[in-house]
């Protein structure tokens, strides 16, 4: 017997099983402008994990061109048969998107193939920005605000969102010999890498992932405060803050222990919706 919810799309699809925090989010855009920010949230999904997919960087490079081939092609009326080009397409002709902000999301992603930690925290932050902070102002463009303070916010919650990944995620690059923990901080806090590597606690290595979320804590701080100059509508594009002091309290909780963050619980899409009805974010 049919539930009588519609099926999700391919796009939607994958966003739920890859990047579940921003598919909640997404339930909450309006339903005429959901499939084309389920669509930028898949092709984020793809380039996201071109390093995790291959063995070995030249793999990766590959992988990359194919996708900017493929937005050459929907620039210049050429969609390949793909169901997130074709999603992607649809969400580009239909709310007139640039086309740099998805070069300048790929061409940050090519930095994911240097085992090479970032300089310093500016470094990283830069990195933050093009990818996660980059979407962010795409799918607010998607809401109808390109510019302004909807914009910017969504700038600052990306950045954030992502510098908060980072570092729940460090136990998980260690295992692969990555860092993303700029290398400043490192020597500055005389953190050890090879321990970081065997997965050993260190308070050296609590202060550098302290330094760096408490940088993304300052950076929803900025974002709420231009909450007064955000229209109601476009608020809905800045639930990712929600959800980002989730994961903050939890780091705050494990003393900044990278290693001993609890498995992340799925949002609770309650806490979202009352945040929502609020016009909060």
């Amino acid at each position: 017997m049919s539930s009588g919810k519609p099926a999700l799309s391919y796009c939607a699809q994958e966003v739920r099983e890859h990047d579940h925090d921003r598919y909640l989010t997404a339930l909450f855009v309006p339903a005429a402008r959901r499939e084309a920010v389920f669509a930028l949230y898949a092709f984020n999904a793809e380039v996201a994990r071109t390093r995790e997919a291959v063995s070995e960087p030249i793999l990766g490079q590959i992988r990359l061109q194919w996708w900017r081939e493929a937005l050459e092609g929907i620039y210049q009326g050429e969609v390949r048969e793909h169901p997130v080009v074709e999603g992607l397409n649809a969400a580009v002709q239909n709310y007139d998107l640039e086309r740099t902000p998805f070069e300048t999301l790929l061409d940050a992603r090519a930095a994911d193939l240097d085992d090479t930690p970032p300089a310093n925290l500016a470094s990283l932050e830069a990195y933050a920005e093009a990818t996660s902070g980059t979407l962010s102002v795409v799918a607010m463009t998607v809401l109808g605000y390109p510019d302004g303070a909807p914009a910017r916010a969504a700038q600052l919650v990306g950045t954030a969102w992502a510098l908060i990944g980072l570092m729940r995620a460090v136990g998980f690059h260690a295992q692969s010999q990555r860092l993303y923990l700029p290398d400043d901080l490192l020597q500055d806090h005389s953190v050890d890498r090879r321990g970081v590597f065997n997965l050993k606690p260190s308070p050296a290595l609590n202060q550098v992932v302290r330094d760096v979320t408490d940088r993304a804590g300052e950076l929803l701080l900025e974002a709420r405060a231009l909450k007064g100059e955000i229209p109601r509508a476009a608020r809905c594009g800045l639930l990712l803050a929600t959800l980002a002091d989730r994961h903050l309290r939890d780091i705050a909780r494990a003393d900044y222990d990278p290693f001993a963050l609890p498995a992340a619980a799925p949002a609770q899409p309650l806490r979202l919706t009352l945040r929502s009805l609020r016009g909060a974010y």
